[in-house]
């Protein structure tokens, strides 16, 4: 059995048009994101042979798991991958092709059984034997829609696989290949996105607040660019005073619940982008503080197509004695800091190159 394993494919769907239709920067942010999260869905000890652009290479050398293993790491990687996408389109702050279609991403797992062996060039560990070419082969087939599992013959106990749940239903095919016809079965997957539950939203800002500061300033600029120059992390350090850097600590593309660490002039903090709405003609964004004691709120509207108002609120959490410390002693100087930064932002919003 040294020789003998399992193949296991998870493929992303619609990965081609998605990548030459849409900006390359965030379609290939998208794509990282969802083939880490494949990976990190394994429960079943497979191992990676190689990514490939669409699609992970797992094996497992020795016997397979049982048909209901199989399932479950398949059922636990498709509703992770859409559970996942549903939560991007909800939250993402990008607008861009890419960001908007990502949503429309699906998969398909082709599970193998044969004949395969590893070797080893300088220090890439590859899969070779003909069941590596099959299982290959099998990603392009006859079957209409795209995010279904897939089982060869070698996986069967018997003639057909068994209906693991209620819903499933199986059908049969073949793939001619030069080494003869591969028969396999395959099950449509679509329930399992249909019976994901709706995504609660998050509650990241202050519940309890107060208005502590307002600051409006009118931009000779488009909306978009201008919520990209001014929500986008990677600029925040060229023109909010007292920030001289940002690091991001969860996720690649913004969005609502991501982390960041802000390195300042007089420390450090961490900070949650906290809310988000989007129309074309009004943006709004806040963030909050890790320990949720003071929130910053973005308001864009559209005057013009080459003309947008900016309107910073800054709250801190109801109480009577931190809201009069901050009159007395902070006050003032939130005030000045937040109304140059504003004016630093002009500058920084002219230079703003946006994905497609």
């Amino acid at each position: 059995m040294e020789n003998k394993g399992l193949l296991f494919i998870p493929d992303i769907s619609g990965f081609t048009q998605f990548v030459s239709q849409t900006d390359i920067q965030h379609s290939r942010l998208i794509i990282q994101e969802l083939l880490e999260l494949l990976i990190n869905s394994n429960e079943i000890g497979l191992e990676i042979s190689e990514v490939e652009g669409d699609a992970i290479l797992f094996y497992k050398f020795g016997e397979s798991p049982r048909l209901e293993e199989l399932y479950k790491q398949v059922e636990k990687m498709f509703v992770e991958f859409h559970r996942h996408l549903s939560v991007y389109d909800l939250t993402r702050f990008c607008q861009c092709n890419a960001c908007r279609s990502a949503i429309g991403l699906s998969l398909k797992v082709i599970t193998h059984y044969g004949e395969f062996t590893g070797y080893n060039v300088k220090n890439f560990s590859k899969l070779i034997g003909k069941d590596v070419i099959v299982a290959h082969q099998l990603l392009k087939n006859d079957i209409d829609q795209h995010e279904y599992w897939l089982i060869t013959k070698s996986l069967l106990p018997g003639d057909r696989p068994a209906d693991l749940t209620q819903w499933m239903k199986w059908d049969c095919s073949a793939k001619q290949t030069e080494n003869g016809e591969i028969a396999f079965h395959y099950t449509q997957l679509t329930q399992l996105k249909n019976e994901l539950p709706p995504i609660p939203p998050l509650q990241l800002g202050l519940t309890d607040k107060i208005k502590m500061l307002s600051l409006t300033r009118e931009y000779d600029a488009e909306i978009i660019p201008l919520f990209h120059a001014s929500g986008d992390f990677k600029y925040r350090s060229q023109w909010q005073e007292g920030v001289k850097a940002v690091e991001e600590l969860t996720h690649f593309l913004p969005r609502v619940g991501m982390r960041s660490r802000r390195i300042l002039d007089n420390g450090e903090e961490i900070v949650y982008a906290s809310g988000y709405s989007f129309t074309w003609e009004k943006i709004e964004f806040s963030e909050t503080d890790e320990d949720k004691k003071a929130s910053s709120y973005f308001t864009l509207e559209k005057i013009t197509d080459n003309k947008t108002r900016l309107t910073v609120d800054y709250y801190i959490k109801k109480n009577g004695v931190n809201e009069l410390l901050f009159k007395l002693f902070q006050k003032k100087k939130k005030e000045g800091e937040w109304r140059r930064s504003l004016e630093n932002l002009d500058k920084v919003v002219k230079g703003i190159k946006l994905p497609g």
